[in-house]
C-alpha cells in the first residue's frame, strides 16, 4: 500500500450539497415531531373531511368541498411555513442551535435556505395528501395549474417571513403561544372554513388584505370558478412577502 492512499482531506463540503444534507434533517424533524404533524396534517385533513360531509358552515352554491379545499390547501401552507417553522426555529433559537450551525461551515443563507427547502417538501407531502382526500369526496378542480402555483409558492413566501420574523423577534414560549394564537384565529377569519361574505363590510375589507385571505380565495378562484390570473391576491402576497422576508432578515437575533 503506498503512502498517502487514505489522506484525509480536511474541509467543508461543498455549499450545495451542505444545503441538501440539512434540508434532509430538517425535513426528517419536522415529520418526526407529532405537534408539527397535528398541525400539518391531522388538522387540516379533519376540517376538509368534516366540514365537507357535515351541513354545519354555509358555503354557498355547489359542493361543501369545491369551497372547502382551496381553503384548506391555504391552511395547510400557513401551518407548515408560519406555524411550525415559527415554534421550530424559536426554540431552535432558545436553546443555542441556530448558534452553533451559524458558527458551522454552513452560511447562514444556507442554513435559511435549507429550512425553506424543508417547507416546501413538507408542503408537497401534505398538498398530495390533501389532494387524494378532496378528490375521494368528489371534489372537481378547475383552473390553471400555474396559477395554483404561483399562489403557492408567493404564499409560502409570505408565511416563512412573518414565521421567522416573529422565531428571530420572540422568546421561544411567547413564539409558541403567539404561533397557535394566530394560526387559530386566521382559520376562523381568514376564508378558510367561514366564507368572507360572512362577515360585516368593515372587518371583510380588513381580513381580504390578510395573506391567508388572499392565498384561500386566490386558490378557490382558479379551482373552484376556473379564473384567470388572480392579480389581486397575488399582489398582496407579493407584498406579504417582501415585508416579512425583510424585516426577518433586518431583525432576526441569533441568540
Amino acid at each position: 500500500m503506498s503512502a498517502g492512499t487514505h489522506t484525509p482531506r480536511p474541509g467543508a463540503a461543498p455549499v450545495g450539497r451542505m444545503i441538501v444534507a440539512q434540508a434532509a434533517f430538517e425535513t426528517r424533524m419536522l415529520l418526526r415531531n407529532g405537534e408539527q404533524l397535528l398541525l400539518t396534517v391531522v388538522i387540516p385533513s379533519l376540517l376538509l373531511v368534516l366540514f365537507s360531509t357535515v351541513d354545519v358552515v354555509d358555503t354557498g352554491e355547489g359542493r361543501a368541498v369545491d369551497f372547502l379545499a382551496p381553503g384548506v390547501l391555504a391552511l395547510a401552507v400557513m401551518s407548515t411555513a408560519f406555524t411550525g417553522q415559527a415554534i421550530a426555529t424559536g426554540f431552535e433559537r432558545r436553546y443555542g442551535v441556530l448558534k452553533r450551525l451559524g458558527a458551522s461551515p454552513l452560511p447562514r443563507w444556507a442554513l435559511m435556505t435549507a429550512k425553506t427547502l424543508a417547507v416546501l417538501v413538507t408542503e408537497v407531502l401534505q398538498i398530495v395528501l390533501l389532494t387524494v382526500i378532496a378528490l375521494a369526496l368528489g371534489w372537481s378542480p378547475r383552473g390553471n395549474p400555474l396559477w395554483v402555483l404561483l399562489l403557492l409558492v408567493l404564499g409560502t413566501a409570505a408565511f416563512s417571513g412573518l414565521g421567522l420574523l416573529m422565531a428571530g423577534t420572540l422568546r421561544a414560549e411567547a413564539t409558541l403561544a403567539a404561533a397557535n394564537l394566530v394560526f387559530l384565529l386566521l382559520l376562523v377569519g381568514g376564508g378558510v372554513i367561514v366564507p368572507l361574505d360572512r362577515f360585516p363590510g368593515a372587518a371583510r375589507s380588513v381580513l381580504e388584505l390578510l395573506p391567508i385571505s388572499a392565498l384561500s380565495e386566490g386558490l378557490r378562484d382558479v379551482l373552484r370558478h376556473g379564473g384567470g390570473l388572480p392579480g389581486a391576491e397575488l399582489g398582496i402576497l407579493a407584498a406579504w412577502a417582501v415585508l416579512g422576508l425583510g424585516a426577518a432578515a433586518r431583525f432576526f437575533r441569533w441568540e
